[in-house]
């Protein structure tokens, strides 16, 4: 049997490579900012970001698994400039109280150094079909956490029964490149309408997002700064018909597609936040107002009917319906975050520790997708994050490994000799 002798071995282990693309002085900036080192003599911000990397890359179910990892890999540390690995309890302290807002802050910053790489995997999936540069997703997924912290998961409990405790990740994305733009973490209970107060776009953009960020209020805001949307309509909303139908269609039995478009009024009431006395109050307008909507009914391949709301009177009430069905890319970037990484377990039991995890999952999450899109890798973004975490501290080439990471065998098929080992004879002879 021949083999390829090519063994693309380099002088770094994967895990530096990776580390390598990390902006340090970057980094150092959003640590001056937050004082994160202020406290801490040895287990330094960026020793806590490797420390949170390298458990999160190797899938490591808790704090003592990451530690004795990191201490198994003996004198590759000195790559990482790290004498030895920190303890357990060192690396649980700081999970507890180093400011969870350094690693957001950075996670926004990484988002703008790497706009460049991410401006030309957008330009290159850009989806067809669809006339918008802009073309964002909002959603959320929750997670949930056994205790008390962050509660709100699961229904409301009867008689002396305990609610489990949970987070939700509200995240907007970019469908064209498919990577997170902004991201916030709020107790699971919390309405996701609540996080369009966060955002801005540009004008021309398209924003879809399901029934749950229901908001006219919002919807007519961006509606006066040009800013378009489509969005399901909410189950029971009360809405009022203009004339007769804008198009109607009867669909056979085995038939789908939009069966039919209305153009509708919404009102609504505009509520404003003032401060009264150190105390912010919440008032309602005394009239109500209008919103202008079209109204796209549609019915999919398994027979589920949908309303979908938007204020873009230029499309046609299919694209309407694929503009729509572009949102399920951020269902499939929720689905990559907990399916390769670790957030099922969490390395600490704050609130501060567990906001930590999720903020280093996403600039994991980052990482990998620059170096998917860097390589021009046509792996699947599950067989990269799976290669990485098996060859985290191999010395081999982190753009081979990603692209190709096979070796050629030529398998001869010349019969060999068969006989039993000694171990074999001794465990036969025993029976």
């Amino acid at each position: 049997m021949s083999i390829n002798l090519e063994k693309n071995l380099v002088g770094q282990p994967i895990f530096k490579q990776i580390l390598k693309l990390v902006p340090r002085g970057i980094f150092d900036d959003c640590v001056r900012l937050f004082q994160s080192d202020k406290y801490y003599k040895q287990f330094s911000s960026w020793d806590q970001l490797m420390l949170m990397l390298f458990g999160i890359f190797a899938r490591c179910d808790s704090m003592g698994e990451v530690c004795d990892g990191l201490r198994a890999m003996d004198g590759k540390l000195n790559y990482l400039g790290m004498e030895t690995s920190p303890a357990k309890s060192t690396a649980g302290d700081a999970l507890r109280n180093r400011n969870e807002a350094l690693f957001r802050e950075f996670f926004f910053k990484l988002l703008e150094y790497f706009h460049s790489i991410l401006s030309v995997s957008r330009n290159e999936r850009r989806k067809q079909g669809i006339s918008f540069d802009f073309f964002y997703a909002i959603d959320s997924t929750t997670i949930s956490l056994f205790s008390d912290i962050m509660k709100g998961v699961g229904r409301n409990t009867k008689g002396d029964g305990k609610r489990k405790g949970g987070l939700k990740v509200h995240m907007l994305t970019d469908i064209h490149a498919d990577v997170p733009l902004f991201a916030n973490i709020t107790e699971a209970k919390a309405h996701d309408k609540i996080f369009l107060r966060n955002l801005a776009f540009p004008k021309d953009s398209m924003v879809v997002f399901d029934k749950g960020y229901n908001s006219y209020q919002q919807f007519a805001r961006w509606t006066a700064d040009g800013v378009n949307f489509v969005g399901r309509l909410r189950d029971g909303a009360k809405y009022e018909v203009q004339n007769k139908p804008l198009f109607e269609k009867e669909l056979k039995e085995k038939e789908f597609g939009v069966y039919k478009e209305e153009h509708i009024h919404v009102d609504y009431f505009e509520y404003t936040q003032t401060n009264i006395n150190g105390e912010i109050v919440t008032q309602k307008s005394k009239q109500s107002k209008k919103i202008c909507l079209r109204l796209v009914h549609y019915k999919d391949e398994t027979n589920r009917y949908y309303k979908f709301i938007t204020n873009n009177w230029d499309i046609s009430n299919d694209e309407v319906a694929l503009t729509y069905k572009c949102r399920w890319s951020i269902e499939t970037t929720f689905k990559k975050l907990k399916q390769n990484f670790q957030l099922t377990y969490f390395y600490s039991d704050t609130e501060n520790g567990i906001k930590t995890q999720i903020w280093c999952t996403l600039i994991a999450y980052l990482l990998l997708r620059v170096i998917q899109i860097h390589s021009a890798s046509k792996k699947a973004f599950s067989t990269i994050a799976a290669l990485i975490r098996m060859f985290l501290a191999e010395y081999k080439d982190l753009d081979w490994l990603v692209t190709e990471g096979r070796k050629s065998y030529l398998k001869s098929f010349k019969k060999k000799n068969k006989s039993p080992t000694s171990i074999q004879l001794t465990f036969f002879s025993a029976i």
